[in-house]
């Protein structure tokens, strides 16, 4: 027996969405390979209902836990095709093979990281060292020396953004490069000290993080934000292809639809604010949408 819908991706979009379905008593079940970057948040502040915070990976335990208590099925794998099969879809990959009929995109996207080894890395993370989202924790930040990496205009956005939260900020670089005179202009107005020195380095191994560079010289900081964007977890949507946006993730209509029946889409992989609040609203109402249009098909619906 074919599936009513299949998730791709376990994170808080995906698992809301399972969630759903599966009290709207629909036959579901959601794929994994992992990764979801709501697992690597040491712990998130701004997430309501949390006042003293929650680990991004308790979170996803707890959401995991509430999907199977109704009935969704989880699976780990890869789904590396998708493909129409009359008005269902059909998806393969590692240990995949299943029809559903409707599919729903939940794979999020991906940092770009700094050259950094991964437990350094991890261990930075961890102790608030290295942060990516001003949106989710800047105000841990407040009053501290901030370095933020990345000249381009997602670099300068985000270090006028942190401006907010301390006048101890520089916006640092990775490679040579020049920036543009209003760029200049607004980091100048705001506070914010440019170095166009390429970072070379990085030490954390003392109470903040220390940069280094080619001419042997250091700046020291007590937390690093990499600006450098991210990347979508976007293969299966070029496969179909589906209308994405200038930084290729994916469009959809108010209530979550993409341009083939039986397909939508939620959270980070969707265009819009990367917040776990805003995925799992989206998958709410992508959840809703597709149980509501099953029951169009079925003809559970006034006419």
């Amino acid at each position: 027996m074919g599936y009513d819908a299949a998730i791709i991706g376990g994170g808080p979009a995906g698992l809301t969405a399972a969630i759903y379905l599966a009290r709207y008593r629909r036959k579901v079940v959601v794929f994994d390979r992992g990764g979801s970057r709501a697992a690597m948040i040491p712990t998130s502040h701004n997430h309501a209902g949390y006042p003293d915070g929650i680990h991004g990976e308790d979170l996803l335990a707890a959401m995991r836990q509430q999907a199977l208590q109704f009935g969704a099925e989880l699976r780990g794998g890869d789904v590396l095709s998708i493909t129409a099969a009359g008005k269902a879809w059909h998806l393969t990959g590692d240990s995949i093979d299943l029809t559903a009929r409707t599919v729903l995109f939940a794979t999020g996207t991906v940092n770009r990281y700094p050259d950094i080894p991964r437990a350094v890395h991890d261990a930075a993370l961890a102790a608030g060292k290295l942060r990516y989202c001003p949106v989710c924790d800047a105000f841990e930040a407040t009053d501290q020396r901030i370095a933020v990496i990345g000249a381009e205009s997602h670099g300068v956005a985000e270090a006028l953004f942190l401006r907010n939260y301390s006048d101890k900020l520089t916006l640092y670089t990775l490679i040579e490069c020049e920036l543009h005179e209003k760029d200049r202009a607004d980091l100048a107005k705001a506070g914010v000290e440019w170095d166009p020195r390429p970072v070379a380095s990085y030490d954390f191994s003392g109470k903040g993080v220390r940069l280094g560079f080619a001419d042997g010289s250091h700046a020291e900081a007590d937390t690093l934000y990499p600006a450098l964007g991210s990347d979508p977890n976007d293969s299966l949507i070029k496969q179909l292809g589906l209308r994405t946006s200038a930084d290729d993730t994916i469009l959809t209509d108010s209530h979550q639809r993409l341009g083939l029946d039986g397909l939508y889409a939620a959270g980070d992989i969707v265009s819009g604010l990367d917040q776990i609040s805003v995925a799992m609203g989206q998958a709410a109402v992508a959840a809703t949408t597709l149980h509501n249009d099953l029951r169009a098909r079925e003809g559970r619906t006034p006419e």
